[in-house]
């Protein structure tokens, strides 16, 4: 796989499966755009693109605001001159807290508006402002959803919702889409082994062997996984 001459723009691409997918298409060759609210993360993921001889911008983005995702936008344009892939993918396992965990009867409805606008409204947004862009390069967007978007769990609302509606709106966006050039599918990663996710099963490594247990291949995913995935989709 070669992606030369790309760019591809990487929300929450500073740690986790956004940071894995933004070294892996730097290793593919595509210029990378990492649009991340945790800006040192970011930054130091853009370290190890450029020593690894790819190209790399780093923009500050809060994708649930519209100015972040426009400024997002025009950010690659200016640097790079184009966007080819729009991988949507940002939002933290550091988000679940208290404010968005809980049943409907738990949960604020402050809470509720702002996980919603991280989870789906982004997705919104980022296919707004790009999609122009996107379809004069017959381009592609990528929207990271859940095994939780498919499959439930108690008190949860605000993110089962969520990734449900991500795959509903990718269905939605490649009818509008497709017939202009532009692919749009979803990935719904299971249990992903992140940079935080390793610090929490050291400490509890039979957590760990448990989630193990719940797979065929009797093993956890980690960011390459999934960075492969969207490879291919591309």
């Amino acid at each position: 796989m070669d992606f030369s001459g790309k760019v591809t723009v990487v929300t929450g691409g500073a740690l986790g499966i956004g940071g894995g997918i933004s070294r892996k298409f730097a290793e593919k060759g595509s210029k990378i755009v990492i649009a991340d609210i945790d800006l040192e993360s970011a930054n130091k993921n853009s370290e190890k693109i450029i020593n690894m001889g790819g190209e790399c911008e780093v923009i500050k983005t809060d994708v649930s605001k519209s100015e972040d995702i426009e400024n997002m936008v025009k950010l690659a344009i200016e640097k790079y001159g184009r966007i080819d892939n729009l991988i949507q993918n940002a939002f933290s396992t550091g988000n679940f807290t208290e404010e968005f965990s809980g049943s409907a009867m738990k949960v604020s409805e402050e809470g509720w508006d702002k996980g919603i606008a991280m989870l789906q409204k982004a997705i919104f947004l980022g296919a707004k402002f790009a999609g122009e862009e996107l379809i004069k390069n017959n381009g592609n967007i990528i929207n990271i959803s859940s095994v939780h978007g498919l499959l439930m769990s108690k008190n949860a609302i605000v993110y089962e919702s969520g990734k449900s509606a991500v795959i509903g709106m990718t269905k939605q966006m490649a009818c509008d889409f497709g017939p202009l050039g532009v692919r749009v599918n979803a990935i719904c990663p299971g249990h992903i082994v992140t940079e935080k996710m390793e610090v929490r099963w050291k400490e509890m490594p039979k957590g760990l062997k448990f989630f193990e247990e719940q797979y065929p291949v009797r093993r956890t995913g980690v960011p390459e996984d999934i960075a492969n995935g969207v490879a291919f989709f591309l």
